[in-house]
């Protein structure tokens, strides 16, 4: 049964309850925000600080925020459990709100599945009668909670149309990640074992599947330059990633196709010289156009993979001034989050560094030159949700 606005609240099926008292029902006449959240996805952690406020703001109104732990990335619930502790401990001391845990999955089984939502954070509002007022990400709450508490939001053609418009979008992804997982599942098996024949038969199924898959695409061309290293095939396989990523005029195609060509964490060198550095320019320049050194958009994600380009052709003041735009942007007209930004500074440091042959400093946090420049991507391309 599909699960949307007007739905019946699924039940709360959690192992333990790290934070808060048990929730056992649904009490009528109260409000509920149920957040999916993991301690590894930055942008949950970025919306908890809201979620608190709200509790704090809403409380005399009715309003009970309930995260739920149900994407911990560990191998045992044991391990997970300890991290979500110590995360909480340190992160979140002075929170406000319910955490329950669920290692099982069955949490995702009544919600998330029912409702296509594929990533996280996900907020289910609960209203007043125990029924469904509205899926969607957190960021939305602020306009929706207070029409929901005053109880005008399910009732108006607002919430209908953001309803109908989240399935039309969510379902197909969703119907697309379930028919990805077992392939996922199948491929990161292989890899773990450092089987890469069969890691890129699964592969192979999944780009006859899906040929335009960005992720596929990428681990095509990783697993038969970098680790099959099998140039007859892998050269044409880079060479259509290369074509098609300029095609689709798409920033985050053509830094990853860049990635393939110059990230330090690849062996290159049995690339064709001449082949690899004419791909390298090409995207670098697309990129460049696509994204300006004096437009406003973010710098951080797509101009260290082209400094790594220049830096390796010889232009090493182009690669210094490149890494130092997206240092720069990092403090632009849209901030981003701390934590993503605790994330990107060391690598940019540590390139601007290399670059410059000395020691570089971005307030308190320095790097030093070292032998070989920083990796700022996995080897293997992995999905994730946010």
């Amino acid at each position: 049964m599909v699960l949307r606005m007007e739905s019946p609240a699924p039940s709360i099926k959690v192992e333990n309850w790290l934070r808060g008292e048990p929730l056992a029902n649904f009490q009528s006449g109260k409000v509920y925000v149920v957040e999916f959240w993991a301690t590894w996805c930055g942008p949950c952690s970025t919306e908890m600080l809201q979620l608190m406020l709200f509790q704090e703001i809403y409380k005399d109104s009715g309003l009970e925020i309930v995260g739920i732990a149900a994407d911990e990335d560990a191998p045992t619930e044991v391990e997970a459990r300890t991290k979500l502790e110590a995360w909480l401990t340190e992160k979140c001391s002075n929170l406000n709100y319910r955490i329950g845990f669920d290692f099982t999955g069955e949490m995702n089984k009544l919600w998330r599945e029912p409702s296509f939502s594929v990533g996280i954070p996900t907020s289910f509002v609960v209203d007043r009668d125990s029924h469904i007022a509205f899926i969607g990400h957190p960021s939305q709450l602020d306009e929706v909670l207070p029409e929901v508490l005053n109880g005008s939001w399910r009732t108006s053609d607002k919430a209908k149309a953001a309803d109908t418009e989240r399935l039309a979008t969510s379902e197909p992804m969703a119907r697309e990640q379930a028919l990805k997982k077992p392939i996922d599942d199948r491929f990161w098996a292989a890899v773990k074992l450092e089987d890469w024949k069969t890691a890129l038969w699964a592969i192979e199924e999944g780009i006859a599947l899906m040929p335009d898959d960005i992720n596929f695409r990428l681990a095509h061309a990783h697993l038969l330059l970098h680790k099959i290293q099998d140039m007859w095939t892998g050269l044409p396989v880079i060479r259509q990633l290369v074509r098609d990523a300029i095609d689709k005029n798409s920033e985050d195609w053509m830094v990853s196709a860049l990635d393939q060509l110059f990230h330090p964490a690849n062996d290159h060198s049995r690339l064709p010289p001449a082949e690899r550095f004419a791909m390298g320019k090409e995207l670098s320049e697309h990129i460049l156009a696509l994204n300006p050194p004096q437009g406003d958009s973010p710098k951080f994600r797509s101009y260290p993979a082209v400094a790594r380009y220049y830096h390796e052709n010889g232009n090493n003041d182009r690669a210094i001034e490149l890494v130092e735009l997206a240092l720069t942007s990092l403090d632009g007209p849209e901030p981003i989050p701390d934590d993503l930004k605790e994330q990107l500074l060391p690598d940019l440091l540590k390139a601007l560094a290399n670059y410059r042959g000395g020691k570089v400093c971005y307030g308190a946090l320095c790097a030093a030159p070292q032998n070989k420049l920083p990796g700022g991507a996995k080897a293997l391309p992995r999905e994730t949700s946010t």
